[in-house]
């Protein structure tokens, strides 16, 4: 064989070991995925069954390290001013880069410069439910009841800024009804006010809310999306219910510090999307939970992001809310 032909054949050797090998993003040190909330959560199981798939792929320890406080903040800032190397990724939910540059006059991090979108993994619209005793069946048949009573349907949430505060006072200020406004301290103590009747109303994922639905203690009025959740296929959209304007949409989300170099960004995206699309993994970790597959691009994703932000910001300016 001539030396030519022998140099051609060692470069389609290389190129086919390359392309086989899935040589690891990088060498020097394990990867942490930082997620910026409490251990047990639905991102923070995502997450946890993300590192060892993508240990395999890179060849390297992919650790998951929860850094939780001040509704996402502390975590996210650590990723937004790690070094943008690939050794430091970000799970997070909506709130952490859309809704806290809403909800405080100043963050420790810039959602938009900061941070890398990689992909969107998941999203679900969240649900709107009703005590069973509350006689209205619909949301059209909610707002009309409001309509009657103003001020007396109460309604649950996490807190001011949170989506069920954003999804009724939109309402509210939409429609010209009033409903009343009840804090609790978190998702679950707010569904569970609802179960027990002590509120009417809330919203939060069918992952959530699908066994209490199921069992008749709550009553499915609308889901905040685009299009019916595949659990609760029989639960229509508020925009098919008249209320296009009422979204409310649960996503979880890869990121890296904005530093990282694009074509990394869109290597670990291409990795991420492979193992979220693999239908074992897949039926697993997300369509089993009432949740919607998305793995899309990091432009993808900067676009999403950018479309939620203008109309966050319409919601919270219908609900009257202030930065702290």
């Amino acid at each position: 064989m001539t030396i030519p032909r022998l140099v051609a054949a060692a470069v389609l050797l290389l190129a086919s070991f390359a392309a086989h090998a899935q040589p690891a993003i990088i060498a020097s040190r394990p990867v942490r995925i930082i997620v910026p909330y409490p251990p047990g959560g639905g991102i923070d199981v995502l997450a946890r069954a993300l590192a060892p798939e993508l240990s395999t792929t890179w060849g390297q320890p992919v650790l998951v390290e929860n850094i939780a406080g001040a509704g996402g903040i502390i975590g996210t800032e650590k990723v937004a001013a790690a070094p943008g190397d690939g050794h430091t990724l970000l799970m997070a939910t909506n709130p952490a880069v859309v809704g806290n540059r809403f909800l405080f006059k100043s963050l420790p991090y810039d959602p938009d410069k900061g941070l890398a979108p990689v992909s969107l993994i998941l999203q679900s619209g969240q649900m709107a439910v009703a005590h069973p005793s509350v006689s209205a069946n619909t949301l059209k048949e909610l707002v009309e009841l409001a309509r009657r009573a103003p001020g007396k349907i109460a309604y649950s949430s996490y807190g001011n800024g949170s989506q069920p505060h954003l999804f009724f006072e939109s309402i509210a200020k939409r429609e010209g009804v009033e409903f009343l406004h009840v804090p609790y301290k978190g998702i679950a103590p707010a569904t569970t006010a609802v179960i027990a009747g002590e509120v009417m109303l809330t919203i939060a994922s069918p992952n959530q809310l699908g066994a209490q639905v199921k069992a008749g203690r709550l009553k499915p009025l609308a889901i905040g999306a685009t299009t019916r959740s595949r659990e609760f296929p029989a639960v229509p959209t508020t925009a098919e219910a008249g209320y296009p304007y009422a979204l409310s949409m649960i996503w979880y989300g890869m990121f890296a510090p904005a530093t990282t170099p694009p074509a990394l960004v869109e290597r670990i995206s291409r990795d991420v999307g492979a193992i979220a699309r693999r239908p074992d993994f897949a039926e697993k970790q997300i369509t089993s939970r009432g949740l919607d597959l998305v793995a899309n691009t990091p432009a993808e994703f900067a676009a999403a992001i950018r479309a939620e932000v203008v109309s966050t910001g319409e919601m919270i300016k219908a609900a009257g809310v202030k930065p702290e």
